[in-house]
């Protein structure tokens, strides 16, 4: 599992068009280097996994919990000891035995009182809409099944809205910033007041 920070003081790591964000970017091309040194140091080979599941990827929270790296907080997101839910996440394969190193003894959530889900503004964690009776699972997404993906992604849809980006766009064809970047105006802010609201790891 490979992590990469997103503190709160740089948003725009997070702003989205048309080729990911820029903090996205930076995190395959750090995958893509390491992936290069392990072969070429280690004689290692590796596989580097697209972030989705549908593409041959794989879970990213779950496997970022069985490394070792935190737990699934009540915002259903990944919280670490040292930047709280304020990551980013990809994952890469290698052809060696490794030990593992298994999940760590992290809960900050079992005392919390709840700040990312008074965060949020289309109140996704109101009500619990999954249970272990009707999953068979024990394990439930934001820990106790209190997360409505669908009110999520109301508010993923409005953050494009507001965004002013136009259906269908294309960032290669629009004006480019000093950066190389979409104009400011033309990327998505998406919603992180979850993620921001959280108090561990600030």
């Amino acid at each position: 599992m490979i992590a990469v920070a997103h503190p709160r003081n740089e948003p725009e790591l997070d702003w989205w068009d048309a080729g990911g964000s820029p903090g996205d970017r930076a995190l395959i091309q750090i995958c893509r280097e390491l992936s290069r040194w392990i072969q070429q140091q280690l004689g290692v080979e590796t596989q580097r996994l697209p972030y989705s599941v549908e593409g041959g990827g794989v879970y990213l929270k779950d496997a970022a919990v069985l490394a070792g790296l935190g737990c699934i907080g009540r915002n259903n997101l990944l919280v670490t000891p040292e930047f709280g839910p304020r990551v980013r996440l990809r994952a890469m394969l290698l052809e060696a035995d490794l030990a593992p190193t298994g999940p760590i003894d992290f809960d900050p959530c079992r005392d919390c009182e709840g700040y990312c889900r008074d965060a949020c503004p289309q109140h996704a964690f109101g009500e619990a809409v999954l249970s272990p009776v009707g999953t068979g699972m024990s394990t439930l997404p934001a820990r106790d099944g209190h997360f409505a993906r669908a009110r999520c992604l109301v508010q993923m849809d409005q953050d494009v809205q507001d965004s002013g980006v136009q259906a269908g766009a294309s960032a290669a064809s629009a004006a480019l910033d000093m950066e190389g970047m979409p104009p400011i105006d033309e990327r998505v802010h998406y919603c992180r007041r979850c993620e921001l609201a959280c108090p561990v790891g600030s």
